[in-house]
């Protein structure tokens, strides 16, 4: 290296003298050259997030401007001028369904003429949730040890002891198509409508085409326009798993809408209606521990009246069905229930009432292959198992 161009390299960092001051200085630039690399990266990084960050902020709020404003209102001068005078001259942004797009198709609740989503009640919810007490590790044993032997079912098994609240708990928290046990919320929300004075059980509805609908129950074979009593529909909602009825009652408080809302208000967190019956493609759906929970509110004074109560357990004690859970009780034993059978799912929940006086609660949900007949063998094999665990 060439003296010179070494002695300034050298003197990079040397000090110089001001003569004005007449003390040492390092100059400004040498101050900065003399910074470790990694720290002036970093204080670069810095100010490149924080610009980057006020622009992001920036750039949203433009976004959001005009997509809350300035489109919204060109769509509508931009529509009304090139459809005009056409049939659809009024076509306008819905500002209700950009701020909630899929309101149509999965609300569960309606408020002011607008449908929302909402979520279940947690902090005061109307039924009243099981209390657990100790679980029932043999019975779960001998649950999953006989769902060994039937590789093709996929099950979920709830039962609850009214004595003790001791329970036992197979998947019971996943979620499955209901088929027709989904009748059992509308149902209940049928008696809180009457409680609130909305409509009475001698009230009537026509048979329209609109409600008339395959699959179960007596009701799509009767004469158009025939008169049936809300007593009569619920019935044969719940004795025949009628599913014209069913989504006559439904249309009756309000559609599925309502359904929901109820359900929600409820507490119920995995239970929803989205689909009239029948509902082959399984879309309505719940959970075990749901359903348990419906039914244990049934027997709730805080939740339903007594008369309620009553007509409800009419009803379930006369379910026409009786080739599922009741299968697997012997013949002093007594079943208040709902059944359900789709073509992938099949299933039964209820109450038990045993001839020495022992009361629980059962649901069992049977996922199987197509109509396969496994899942009702699975189900009354189940039956018999808790049985035996739950009173003997």
């Amino acid at each position: 290296m060439p003296e010179l161009a070494r002695q300034q390299y050298n003197n990079r960092y040397t000090e110089y003298t001001y003569p004005r001051q007449g003390i040492y200085h390092t100059p400004r630039r040498t101050q900065t050259a003399a910074q470790p690399l990694h720290i002036r990266h970093k204080a670069n990084r810095k100010k490149i997030e924080r610009n980057y960050f006020i622009h992001r902020i920036v750039s949203i709020a433009v976004v959001a401007l005009l997509g809350f404003s300035v489109l919204p209102y060109g769509f509508n001068k931009v529509t009304r001028f090139m459809l005009n005078p056409t049939p659809y001259k009024e076509v306008k942004a819905d500002f209700h369904q950009i701020l909630f797009p899929t309101s149509n198709y999965i609300a569960n609740h309606w408020f002011l003429g607008e449908r929302y989503l909402q979520g279940a009640e947690a902090k005061k919810p109307q039924m009243t949730s099981l209390k657990e007490g100790s679980k029932l590790t043999g019975l779960e044993n001998q649950l999953k040890n006989l769902a060994s032997m039937y590789p093709s079912i996929h099950p979920s098994v709830y039962v609850w002891d009214y004595e003790t609240g001791n329970y036992a708990d197979v998947n019971a928290d996943e979620i499955f198509p209901t088929a027709s046990i989904i009748k059992l919320p509308v149902l209940v929300q049928l008696f809180r409508s009457i409680e609130k004075n909305q409509l009475t059980i001698y009230d009537e509805m026509p048979l329209t085409e609109y409600y008339r609908t395959e699959g179960s129950g007596s009701l799509q074979f009767k004469a158009a326009n025939s008169k049936y009593s809300i007593d009569t529909l619920a019935r044969m909602m719940i004795t025949e798993s009628d599913n014209s009825a069913t989504n006559m009652l439904m249309a009756k408080l309000g559609s599925m809408t309502d359904i929901n809302s109820g359900i929600r208000e409820w507490g119920l967190k995995h239970t929803y209606v989205q689909t009239w019956l029948p509902d082959l493609g399984g879309t309505n759906h719940s959970t075990a521990r749901d359903m348990a929970t419906i039914l244990y509110n049934i027997d709730n004074p805080n939740f339903l009246s007594t008369s309620s109560r009553e007509k409800i357990f009419d009803y379930m004690g006369h379910v026409h069905n009786n080739r599922l859970i009741a299968a697997g009780l012997p013949s002093g034993a007594t079943f208040l229930h709902k059944t359900g059978d789709i073509g992938k799912m099949l299933g039964d929940a209820g109450i038990v009432y045993a001839p020495n006086g022992k009361k629980y609660i059962v649901v069992i949900f049977a996922h199987r292959p197509h109509n396969s007949p496994l899942g009702k063998e699975f189900i009354v094999k189940a039956s018999e198992i808790i049985y035996n665990n739950m009173v003997y």
